[in-house]
């Protein structure tokens, strides 16, 4: 099995109990307080994986390439986004709807791919794409 492969399963799986923990987590309390929380336990768990492999090195490296950071800041904020609309919805919603949905992000992903990083797709790659989105969407309907 590709390595690949098999980070993509451990993060579809972990994922997955982000959506439970969070959502038995959120009962009587502000979703917004406990994303800025599972934030500050994100960044130290990550600060502690970057000390265990010895890499606080590369910290500065990326710290001094302008055009990579300012990508990497586009991409936190992007994600700090998308936890806060994501604890808002599952305070409000079912898991049941709220992960199917959140996962229209892989369509839309792959739809800026092609846009403007030039990522072809073949046609069995934009059925596929067009199942996952008529599948969402089912499964979130009730």
């Amino acid at each position: 099995m590709p390595l690949w492969l098999i980070y993509a399963l451990l993060s579809a799986v972990t994922a997955a109990l982000v959506s439970i923990f969070g959502k038995i987590g959120l009962q009587n309390i502000d979703a917004n307080s406990a994303t800025a929380i599972r934030a500050v336990i994100m960044a130290l768990f990550l600060l502690g994986v970057v000390a265990v492999q010895g890499k606080f090195a590369q910290l500065g490296e990326i710290l001094v390439q302008k055009k990579a950071l300012s990508f990497i800041v586009l991409s936190g904020i992007a994600g700090a986004l998308s936890w806060l609309f994501y604890f808002l919805a599952l305070k409000y919603g079912k898991v049941s709807q709220v992960g199917p949905i959140d996962k229209l992000s892989v369509v839309i992903a792959v739809i800026l791919a092609f846009l403007f990083l030039g990522e072809k797709i073949s046609w069995i790659n934009a059925a596929g794409v067009a199942f996952i989105a008529i599948g969402a969407l089912l499964v979130a309907v009730k």
